[in-house]
């Protein structure tokens, strides 16, 4: 009886390990779902869907692009974390869920390795610190100074966990600087609000902020980027600017759910790098400046393992208690 039982079990995982190859021999036979944490109209979703329309061509199928808001983006991760292995839901991953979430909650919802399987590192963002413009500011050296003699008197305003870590880093690094915070869930609201002036400072894409910019209803101070940005190089890092110890970084990935078949991870994996290549492809982004930075599915592993360090430790010198 035992010999029977472990047979009808040897046979029972060739059947497994021989459907899964010959459906990634097919893949993809149907259109696939790109699952994006943040809300239409923010950075993440205009990124989002340009990556979406050109990787549906590459491999011929529609890709939805299903925006998923809300808890900082875990409910996006949640979803494709529980989503079947086969290569039909993704998760447009960034920071936020996969670095900041588990960074500030004592019980996470997932593990950011465990429960996702790697697939590319994308790239990016740009990120700046904005002012309200009646703000007498022009630089982060007069933020800071303002900030200090007005104690609990400026609002800023967050619209993810990415901003959160940012900000928390930037009034620990500037001397534990006293600001009301005012949570959003998404840049594009609380953009309309600091430029009503309800709230008064904020870190935030120029994709949804420089519009504003523009018109002169905000003012500029620093990028998060390691490097001045090509799209705005007048604007100085947050190292430039006063902060040397700056540290945080905004990025995008694509995971799938956990036990994929390796041979769709490097079908999606090639196919996107192939996308991320293309000189067109990479000004659409860089017009949303955002800028490329693919990698293997193994080097996507090690790079989220060493962001989750990265976030944890920020917040943890910073004061800010996992909740």
């Amino acid at each position: 009886m035992i010999y029977v039982q472990k047979f009808l079990f040897l046979l029972w995982s060739v059947f497994l390990v021989c459907a899964m190859e010959l459906h990634a021999q097919t893949y993809p036979n149907k259109p696939l779902r790109l699952i994006a944490p943040l809300p239409v109209g923010s950075a993440t979703d205009t990124v989002a869907r340009i990556l979406a329309i050109e990787l549906s061509a590459n491999l011929k199928q529609n890709i939805l692009v299903d925006n998923k808001v809300g808890a900082d983006g875990a409910i996006a991760a949640s979803e494709v974390s529980h989503a079947a292995p086969d290569g039909y839901t993704l998760l447009f991953g960034t920071n936020s869920p996969m670095a900041a979430v588990p960074a500030l909650r004592k019980t996470p919802p997932y593990d950011p390795i465990k429960d996702f399987t790697p697939i590319t590192l994308i790239g990016r963002y740009s990120s700046f610190l904005w002012v309200n413009a009646k703000l007498p500011i022009v630089n982060l050296a007069d933020f800071i100074a303002y900030a200090k003699a007005n104690p609990n008197k400026l609002n800023y305003a967050t619209g993810n966990t990415g901003g959160i870590v940012a900000m928390a880093q930037t009034l620990s690094l500037a001397g534990n600087l006293k600001l009301v915070h005012v949570p959003y869930k998404g840049e594009p609201a609380a953009l309309i609000d600091l430029v009503s002036n309800n709230i008064q400072v904020m870190f935030a894409t120029p994709t949804t902020a420089q519009a504003y910019a523009r018109e002169g209803k905000l003012k500029v101070l620093a990028t998060t980027l390691p490097q001045r940005s090509p799209g705005a190089p007048e604007v100085p890092t947050m190292a430039e600017a006063g902060l040397p110890k700056f540290s945080i970084s905004l990025w995008a990935a694509l995971y799938g759910p956990p036990g994929m078949p390796q041979a769709i991870v490097d079908q999606l994996a090639k196919e996107m790098g192939h996308v991320l290549s293309r000189s067109d492809v990479r000004e659409k982004l860089e017009a949303q400046q955002f800028f490329v930075q693919g990698s293997t599915p193994k080097e996507l592993e090690i790079f989220t393992a060493e962001q989750l360090q990265v976030y944890a430790r920020t917040l943890r010198e910073a004061g800010v208690q996992a909740e």
